[in-house]
């Protein structure tokens, strides 16, 4: 309200306090507390650099550094009393230290802006993030390399367009997620490596002409090296939205494989069974097992996306260096984070628990013409057919078989023979599925010795 107090932290600018609808807006504790550890690990870095370099004499750092040990142990027990009325957790921090230490505590800001301490904080929050996601996607991964060990011989149908192609494995399908997993891998180490910098010491936007030593700080917060550019580090916030592009990607694989696990889990399918741990019923029909855990982490891509392009949109019209906009960095990011390593573990827990059928497998492996490509293949191999005329026999085979009401083995010598005399009994050796996936011996193929190969070349990869 009017004639409110104004805000000690910036009262000597401002007469009056803010209407209460500007703190409203203006406030950050409700979402930004969670950067606590962060904040204080921040400023015991910066605390110990100014009592070093002499900037502050060494009992007000000592008296510093116990007091935000006491600070992060009250928010730790979650004795903490966190106040709108000081914004944000850095104000909440320092006031509280404050009231600890006494004066002492006004001299930790020394040489020190919100605005890099800010970028700090959420650098080394995001940074911890990824260092989750690392372990979160391994493990996924080693629940992948489980399954796949499991049925690397098993035969199922590959399909394209959803429709029966040709024959694979078991295996090969589950080791097919864990290379699209070890990309989002890939874009975690990235993305580390690409934010591992700190802002600390870019105070406001231009550095500080205190005797600061910010390679001392960076290494003490495990940053690689300082930022080189104090108006990019405090208005930087990419290391924001690569997580954000990489929680994206990995929530897009996530939903294909749930999309899968749906279908699959289906009573036309029964191609799996799911654990009634990530299963529900039906508050109507008794009869009914919902793979509801895959179906919502199939849309935790609309809110992880979301939240990419949100704060993509916060920043594009930006600039440099600061504005308040960036207060709205935060929210879509913890959003995100949330629901991925959410999303992460419910699969993790799914693919563990779930039963592949293989019976059922086999059996739909073994219908849609899957061997025809198998056996157009022969035609070139075994009689020197050009492949577009094999390409055009074989597609008159499979009529045939249509219009037989069979599958392509079961057709009769002569009933092949009909369509191309130079058929003869060889060609039955390559229209079982078995046969055809042990065929497929390229690298990278479905064959149960390549499948076997890149589990093992996996498991040593993962246990480093």
């Amino acid at each position: 309200m009017p004639g409110q107090k104004s805000n000690e932290m910036w009262g000597g600018r401002f007469a009056e306090g803010p209407d209460c609808i500007m703190s409203s807006i203006n406030a950050s504790i409700g979402f930004d507390q969670r950067l606590a550890a962060q904040d204080i690990a921040g400023s015991q870095a910066h605390a110990q650099m100014l009592g070093v370099t002499g900037i502050i004499s060494r009992a007000d750092f000592e008296d510093i550094k116990v007091g935000l040990e006491t600070v992060l142990k009250e928010i730790q027990s979650g004795t903490f009393v966190f106040s709108e009325g000081l914004e944000d957790i850095h104000m909440n921090v320092e006031v509280r230290l404050r009231e600890l230490i006494g004066p002492a505590a006004g001299r930790l800001h020394t040489a020190r802006s919100r605005n890099d301490q800010v970028a700090t904080d959420f650098r080394l929050w995001v940074r911890d993030q990824l260092d989750a996601a690392e372990s979160a996607i391994s493990a996924l991964m080693e629940a992948l390399l489980e399954q796949a060990e499991k049925g690397a011989a098993w035969v199922m149908p590959g399909f394209t367009h959803l429709q029966s192609a040709q024959p694979v494995t078991w295996g090969h399908h589950m080791m097919a997620y864990v290379e699209m997993f070890s990309r989002d891998l890939g874009r975690v180490s990235d993305a580390r490596r690409r934010m591992n910098e700190s802002p600390l010491g870019a105070a406001a936007l231009a550095g500080t002409s205190f005797p600061i030593d910010r390679d001392m700080t960076a290494e003490a917060l495990g940053f690689d090296r300082p930022c080189a550019n104090s108006l990019d580090a405090v208005s930087d916030r990419d290391f924001a939205l690569e997580f954000l592009g990489l929680s994206s990607i990995c929530a897009m694989h996530l939903s294909r494989l749930s999309e899968e696990l749906v279908i699959w889990s289906t009573a036309q399918f029964r191609f799996v069974r799911l654990s009634d741990r990530f299963s529900t019923g039906s508050s109507i029909m008794p009869q009914k097992k919902n793979p509801d855990a895959a179906e919502l982490i199939r849309a935790k891509i609309g809110r992880i996306m979301g939240a990419n392009v949100a704060l993509m949109t916060v920043m594009k019209g930006l600039a440099l260096t600061y504005s308040k906009d960036m207060q709205e960095d935060k929210e879509p990011v913890f959003d995100a984070a949330d629901n991925l390593f959410l999303a992460l573990a419910a699969m993790t827990g799914m693919v563990k628990d779930m039963t592949a059928l293989p019976e059922t497998l086999r059996a739909a492996a073994g219908t849609g013409f899957a061997t025809a490509t198998d056996l157009a293949d022969w035609l070139v191999r075994e009689k020197g057919t050009a492949f577009r005329d094999a390409h055009h026999i074989t597609g008159a085979l499979v009529a045939l078989a249509e219009e037989k009401d069979c599958e392509l083995n079961d057709l009769t010598l002569s009933d092949m023979q009909s369509i191309d005399k130079q058929i003869d009994e060889g060609v039955y050796s390559v229209l079982t599925v078995e046969n055809s996936i042990a065929s497929r011996t390229s690298y990278g193929g479905t064959a149960p010795e390549q499948v076997r190969f890149q589990i093992n070349r996996w498991k040593k990869i993962l246990v480093k």
